[in-house]
């Protein structure tokens, strides 16, 4: 029986790791491209290299590369190697924090933004029918979000009730005239770059624009991975900043498990140089004070916790995504985690690690 390849990028960390996952109970062949960059950006505490050993050991049908994805001789060695067996290309790996790339703008542009192009081309050169998925973010829509209409609420603000957005920001939503932050300008070159590859060589390429995604294989940080990092300081009782808008500011957040069904989803039936937002939509979304309380909740400790007056630069009030487009065009997928769920798994399943760790 000729083997399936899947081939994914980023395969550590939070969505990659996923992927490996779904596709492998799948019987894929899966190749994985990981070099454990997060740990350079954010951290020991950071690290992924304990997922990829989790993998490594889990699947017989899984091959890890320790490769950057900015190297073209060693991607194009991959590609050469599996690119005409693949039947899916889904690329995970980046930069992922606006806050960190204000520190190294080459990086985080080499990584975002050469690395996507590099991983196209060699899609066009040995792979060209192949589906080409790229995780991208809401972060393209730069701060224009903060400039329409919002109430303030207890715990939240929320869109004015007479709102064409009040179903959160669809696609055609501006992406002009606005303060990205140098993660968003690297994540938009990329995203634009995959739609041209789709539209101008007629390759069923998509960018998802992401809102918070999370789950339990997230390595969370104060940059970066909101619900697992909060849910990490409630379980080892370490302080947690708020940074401005008084905890009210509010995140859609879409578990790992349900962004890859819709990954598979364009796979079965995929569209050349689409474009969805994706991620919890108005069934789950949260603010940080909201967060903050389950959080408590379900860990029994009570936070402490310290406020910022300056919000974080470029930082969304309020970010829906709308996701009537997607639903549309792929009708069977539906959300599977609520928040509740999602921060009751991260709490199971991390728990005596951090714990150790600490």
């Amino acid at each position: 029986m000729k083997k399936k390849y899947v081939i994914v990028t980023g395969s550590d960390g939070l969505v990659g790791s996923e992927c490996v996952e779904f596709f492998c109970h799948l019987g894929f062949e899966v190749i994985g491209i990981d070099n454990n960059y997060r740990k350079k950006f954010f951290g020991k505490e950071a690290s992924v290299l304990w997922n990829r050993q989790r993998l490594k050991s889990k699947y017989k049908n899984y091959r890890h590369f320790n490769v950057n994805i900015v190297n073209e001789k060693s991607i194009e060695e991959i590609f050469l190697n599996y690119g005409s067996q693949a039947e899916l290309i889904i690329h995970c790996a980046a930069q992922p924090s606006h806050d960190w790339a204000a520190s190294n703008p080459l990086l985080d542009y080499k990584v975002n933004s050469l690395g996507t192009l590099n991983l196209l081309e060699n899609t066009r050169k040995y792979s060209k029918e192949t589906p080409f998925i790229f995780t991208s973010t809401n972060k393209v829509y730069g701060d224009n979000p903060n400039y329409i209409k919002y109430n303030e609420l207890k715990t939240r603000y929320s869109p004015a009730k007479n709102s064409i957005y009040i179903n959160g920001f669809n696609e055609e939503f501006s992406i002009d005239n606005t303060l990205h932050s140098l993660f968003g300008s690297s994540k938009l070159s990329a995203d634009i770059m995959v739609q041209e590859y789709g539209k101008y060589f007629e390759m069923n390429t998509v960018s998802f624009r992401g809102g918070c995604l999370t789950g339990p294989n997230h390595s969370g940080t104060m940059l970066h991975g909101f619900l697992s990092y909060l849910m990490k300081c409630a379980i080892t009782k370490k302080d947690y900043t708020i940074f401005g808008y008084g905890g009210k500011q509010v995140r859609d957040n879409i578990h790992s498990k349900d962004l890859i069904r819709a990954f598979y989803e364009f796979f079965k039936n995929p569209k050349a140089g689409e474009v969805y937002n994706i991620g919890g939509g108005t069934e789950n979304n949260c603010s940080i004070l909201e967060a903050i309380s389950l959080c408590e909740l379900i860990s029994g400790n009570k936070l402490t916790l310290h406020y910022e007056e300056n919000n974080r630069k470029g930082d969304h009030k309020w970010y829906v995504s709308d996701l009537d487009k997607f639903k549309t065009h792929y009708p069977s997928w539906k959300q599977e985690h609520t928040i509740g769920s999602i921060l009751e798994e991260i709490a199971e399943l991390n728990k005596n690690r951090w714990i150790k760790e600490k």
